[in-house]
C-alpha cells in the first residue's frame, strides 16, 4: 500500500505538470496526515502551484488520517463520506473545501 508521503509526492509531479488547471482552484490548502506515513504538507494552488512537507499559512486545513488520504485519493474513499463519519475535519473556508473533488481527481 502506498504511504500518505508518496501520494504527496505523486500530488506534486502532477501539480508541477497541470500548474494552469491547479491555479483555477485558487487556494492553498494544508494537509494534517496522522499515523504511519504522515506529516504536515501546504499545497499550494495559486501563484505558483505546488507541495511543500510544511507547516505554512493555508485559506482551508484538512486533518485525517494518513491511510484516509492514501484512500482518498485512489479513490476507495469519498471525501464528503469522510467528513460526515468525522474521519475528515475541515479548518478554515469551508468553500474551499468544497473544491476537494476537483483536487482529488487532478492529483489521482
Amino acid at each position: 500500500m502506498a504511504t500518505a508521503r508518496e501520494k504527496m509526492e505523486e500530488a506534486a509531479s502532477k501539480i508541477g505538470e497541470n500548474k494552469e488547471a491547479a491555479k483555477q482552484i485558487g487556494a492553498i490548502y494544508k494537509f494534517v496526515l496522522d499515523g504511519d506515513g504522515g506529516g504536515t504538507w501546504t499545497m499550494d494552488l495559486k501563484e505558483d502551484p505546488g507541495v511543500k512537507e510544511e507547516d505554512g499559512d493555508a485559506q482551508c486545513t484538512i486533518k485525517m488520517a494518513a491511510s484516509d488520504y492514501v484512500d482518498m485519493v485512489e479513490g476507495k474513499a469519498n471525501g464528503q463520506q469522510l467528513f460526515f463519519t468525522g474521519k475528515l475535519k475541515i479548518e478554515g473556508d469551508m468553500g474551499l473545501a468544497m473544491k476537494l473533488q476537483k483536487l482529488t481527481e487532478m492529483i489521482k
